[in-house]
């Protein structure tokens, strides 16, 4: 008897290319989603997305640090994170694309960007094993996403192609129920993030201490911005909270409140102490108006503001300790673990170094260090102006190295002379006759003694200064330049309080901040 013919059963067919790819990236963006909840919940520290970007600000190198603030200044951060989400969607492109029904090759691939956010969480400053937890159990959950998504996705085995075991309305609905979750888990968790610190509540709380040495009021001839001096385009003198630059290393700005807030003064001290909140009222409350400049700041940059700043005195803080004679700095710690190192001899000689609560009358921004951070004239940001401050150790720099000193920066960084024209803008096509130019410069704690313009590389005119604020704070200036038509390249520089000439020789802000010239070419037409 003849053996009947079988038919040989078909190889499975992988579904369509797009369809993979998009059910990857749902199951990464639930991972995302779910571990911004878990970690709200917990240890809003361990969000995997922030933990990571977290660490690869702490752990980049100064030159490529330095790069991404030369390259996109202030917005650095949403660069990053821009960089990021790219490589988490390439990324979960690639799982969506390698997985297979009980063959999990694209959740190892989750798993191993998974592994990557544990190292972050268990990484950042004050972690407990806890801080795994929310990563761990979002990456699980998006690992049996994807296989579930495929596995309903797929074709199985004995099929036609003409007849594939595929209920797309299924598939779509399960994608459709991923993103769903993964959107409201990540709303929810930075809701939850907001609402557990109850910091902006307990900003709204907050009310300025009157001051009882208050500060000196702005002359009208010190700002350019108005009176009969007026430059349409000049920079304010004083700087709005909104306006004010940021740079720092927090992704996800400190959530702290009052009543959370300590300051833990310790090391080469005669008493080690902690001050709460309410000890602050025990000081003598001081305002002042000082110039905060950061040392990436480029030639001509706008990394620099002017604002009044109120708070307590630094030195008086000090003395409450009883700060040991062999001490020669104060390593000053964040709430997220960043440390500065400051010179001690400049916080006690007499200058205006703030524990500052309030900037231009108002609580301090969060971004900006709510509700407690340290403003020192005369220093470069990154050793002076710790934001969120909770940790005053009292050391040496021979035993100690702060965050960016570790990374090459110069230990101490006093401010350099700088100056830069704001009018006109660079390239600006302008009508011939007499036109305007203004700017500003700065010399924190030295003064600025005179400005001086050039144009076309000709012998240095002095500018007409706006009246001096205080030597810490920048100092505004004009002068009128009767041109001809043609192209021209205006230069800028500064003299300080000490008659020392600013430094022509360009140079970058690593270690210890940029040299050189501001220029603006313009075009005068007829």
């Amino acid at each position: 008897m003849a053996e009947t013919p079988t038919t040989p059963p078909q190889a499975t067919r992988p579904p369509g290319a797009l369809a993979r790819a998009a059910a990857g990236v749902v199951a990464a963006g639930l991972v995302v989603g779910l571990g911004e909840l878990l970690a709200a919940a917990t240890v809003p520290a361990a969000s995997p997305f922030f933990a990571v970007g977290a660490t690869t600000v702490d752990r980049a190198p100064a030159w490529a640090r330095e790069f991404a603030i030369g390259t996109f200044g202030t917005a650095d951060k949403a660069a990053l994170f821009v960089g990021m989400s790219v490589l988490v969607v390439a990324c979960a492109i690639v799982a969506g694309l390698i997985e297979r029904p009980r063959r999990p090759y694209g959740g190892a691939l989750l798993a191993a960007l998974g592994a990557v956010g544990v190292y972050a969480a268990l990484h950042r400053p004050g972690a407990a094993a806890s801080a795994a937890a929310p990563t761990v159990i979002a990456v699980v959950a998006g690992m049996l996403f994807l296989q579930f998504a495929i596995r309903v996705l797929w074709t199985r085995e004995g099929r036609s192609s003409s007849q594939p075991d595929m209920d797309r309305r299924r598939f779509l609905a399960v994608l459709g129920a991923g993103v769903a979750v993964a959107v409201a888990a990540g709303a929810a968790g930075r809701y939850l993030a907001d609402r557990l610190a109850q910091v902006l509540e307990d900003r709204g709380r907050f009310r300025v201490p009157a001051a009882a040495v208050a500060a000196p009021a702005v002359p009208p001839g010190a700002d350019l911005t108005t009176g009969p001096r007026a430059v349409p385009g000049a920079t304010p003198f004083v700087t709005a909270n909104r306006d004010f630059y940021r740079i720092d290393t927090a992704l996800q700005v400190p959530r702290l409140t009052t009543a959370d807030w300590r300051l833990r003064i310790h090391g080469m001290v005669d008493r080690e102490t902690t001050l709460t909140w309410d000890d602050l009222a025990e000081f003598e409350v001081v305002e002042r108006l000082v110039t905060l400049t950061c040392v990436s700041n480029p030639v001509g940059g706008d990394l620099a503001g002017n604002a009044r700043w109120t708070g307590y005195r630094t030195a008086d803080i000090l003395d409450r300790a009883g700060v040991r004679t062999d001490a020669d700095m104060l390593l000053s710690t964040s709430v997220d673990g960043f440390t500065v190192g400051t010179p001690l001899a400049v916080l006690r000689d007499g200058r205006d170094a703030l524990l500052a609560v309030a900037m231009n009358g108002e609580p301090l921004p969060l971004e900006h260090g709510y509700p407690v951070r340290q403003v020192v004239p005369g220093l470069y940001g990154y050793v002076s102006a710790t934001k969120w401050v909770v940790d005053w150790e009292l050391t040496r720099f021979d035993r100690a190295q702060a965050y960016w000193t570790r990374r090459g920066w110069a230990p101490q960084g006093p401010i350099r002379t700088a100056s830069r024209i704001d009018v006109p803008t660079p390239f600006a096509r302008l009508a011939a006759g007499p036109v305007v130019v203004a700017g500003t410069a700065w010399a924190q704690h030295r003064g600025i003694g005179r400005v001086e313009v050039r144009v076309d590389g000709g012998s240095w005119q002095e500018a007409e200064p706006a009246d001096e604020y205080s030597v810490d704070t920048w100092r505004q200036w004009r002068w009128v330049w009767d041109v001809s038509p043609g192209d021209h390249t205006l230069e800028v520089r500064a003299v300080d309080g000490d008659g020392t000439v600013q430094e022509e020789q360009r140079r970058p802000p690593v270690p210890d901040g940029a040299t050189g010239l501001h220029s603006c070419p313009v075009t005068i037409v007829a």
